[in-house]
């Protein structure tokens, strides 16, 4: 059992119209550690997903009609009962997702800090007044809400990608629906006893748990009162998503898959480009949708690279994200490990050189050992899919354009890295990169202030920034005849 200082944070329901539901039917959320239970759900499938799309339709006239400082005071009020609860909500995004406490805190703070931000936008929803065509009109542009906001989010961050959706959205004036996934509900639902204590009204944040995702989805995408839907996860589904979001023209964002390269020149600094590299890699046991994919390392610098990363890898310490002194957890199931282990394997077979790691670990079925793998080449598929663990293939290339060519190989677009101390160069490769977000002589790119999303097949939309909060908003053209 978990000790949290306020144990009503681990709540057994579901969060439906400012009500705690649940059901005959349950599923348990496991520890990736060991397997043990730590919380048992309702299991909720089409009829409840539509009773909180009701829901939030009805609650939504009521929340538009608010100022937006009386919206911004409640998200601020919101973000300080997260940060004042930080260590029991990281406790319990350890215990269902498997990662360090210390990065479970650091989410902690980083979902947080988009509530924040946001609760400071809402104040910031201006509109125009445009020089008329004749005399005897005045043309005036307003903003208003879009309406009821569906959300699906993944395991990896359960609760910052959350709290990257539902702050603008509530902002803006909507209302919302989540549905958590399956593996990692536990964080939504701490969220929800939160947003109630801090005074969000009944029906505006609504928490739908449940194992039938695609039936909860299809509600979601053909219910006529969700007016936009918002999904992280992988292209494949969100392709469904968009098509079925087609029929009703309905608005959505999608943060989808991506092939991250970082890309190392002869000129960089070593030290920080191998720093850079275990943030950007090994983050969370390699389970970000931003993390480094793919490593492109120059010819003149690629040993010296390559032995220094390995170095600092050694120096990990796998086990019980909850335990002290452990650097890197489990990843989220067996069937990731599985997953993973074969993209290793395929490319060892290939030719791939083991440099580190390159097995499952003994710990247990969800634990994979940090790996690098050295002389990777194109064809292998650690080069074309995203890998979405601790393994890091390392590919070498001669010349500045080889490397553009090479990180632009593929259909993904999300996050691309580079080091180099070339101010030519910076200009030169940051612009040639078909990415969303680039990440120079950095490895931890996101933050509540940037505009986080991706081209090509990783998504539309951005999260976060003064952007973020316009994917919730409609314009509204008004034309005054004032004779």
């Amino acid at each position: 059992m978990l000790q949290l200082a306020r144990p009503e944070l681990l709540a057994d329901k579901a969060y439906i119209d400012g009500q705690w539901l649940g059901s005959e039917s349950t599923f348990n959320v496991l520890n990736p550690v060991d397997g043990s239970v730590v919380g048992s759900l309702p299991d909720f499938g089409a009829v409840e997903t539509a009773q909180a799309i009701e829901a939030a339709k009805r609650a939504l006239g009521p929340w538009g009609l608010k100022t937006a400082k009386e919206r911004a005071n409640l998200l601020r009020t919101w973000f300080n009962l997260m940060m004042d609860n930080q260590d029991d909500l990281a406790r319990i995004l350890t215990a269902e997702q498997g990662k360090t406490l210390a990065e479970a805190r650091g989410e902690i703070a980083y979902g947080a800090s988009y509530i924040e931000w946001f609760a400071e936008e809402a104040k910031r929803i201006d509109g125009d007044i445009i020089p008329p065509p004749a005399n005897d009109r005045r043309l005036l542009v307003i903003k208003q809400p879009v309406g009821v906001v569906a959300s699906i989010t993944p395991w990896n961050f359960p609760n910052a990608m959350i709290a990257r959706k539902v702050a603008p959205a509530i902002a803006a004036g909507c209302t919302f629906v989540c549905k958590p996934a399956q593996e990692t509900p536990l964080s939504a639902i701490a969220m929800a006893v939160l947003a109630e204590q801090a005074g969000i009204p009944a029906g505006v944040f609504n928490v739908i748990v449940g194992t039938r995702s695609r039936e909860i989805g299809a509600e979601m995408t053909s219910h006529p009162d969700v007016r936009k839907v918002t999904f992280t996860g992988s292209t494949s589904v969100g392709k469904v998503l968009m098509e079925q979001c087609a029929k009703g023209c309905k608005k959505t964002s999608m943060e989808l898959g991506g092939n991250a390269p970082f890309i190392v020149f002869d000129d960089a600094d070593v030290d920080k480009a191998v720093a850079g590299a275990i943030a950007s890699k090994y983050r969370n046991s390699g389970q970000t949708c931003v993390c480094t994919n793919r490593f492109l390392v120059q010819a003149g610098i690629h040993d010296r690279f390559v032995a220094a990363l390995s170095k600092a890898v050694n120096e990990f310490r796998l086990g019980d994200g909850a335990r002290e002194g452990v650097t890197h957890g489990p990843l989220v199931s067996s069937r990731a490990v599985a997953d993973v282990d074969g993209l290793v394997q395929e490319a060892i077979s290939a030719g791939a050189k083991v440099v580190l790691g390159g097995k499952r670990s003994e710990l247990g079925a969800c634990f994979y050992e940090p790996t690098i793998l050295a002389n990777a080449t194109r064809d292998m598929r650690v080069f074309r899919e995203e890998i979405f663990g601790p393994v890091a293939p390392i590919f070498k290339f001669e010349t500045e354009d080889e490397a553009i060519a090479m990180a632009n190989d593929t259909e993904f677009g999300l996050a691309a890295y580079f080091y180099t101390r070339d101010m030519g160069r910076v200009f030169r490769v940051g612009e040639a990169l078909e990415y969303g977000i680039v990440g120079i002589n950095e490895g931890i790119i996101s933050n509540e202030m940037a505009p986080f999303g991706g081209v090509k097949e990783s998504g539309s939309g951005r999260e976060g920034s003064k952007y973020g909060i316009q994917d919730y908003l409609e314009i509204k053209y008004m034309c005054l005849n004032i004779d």
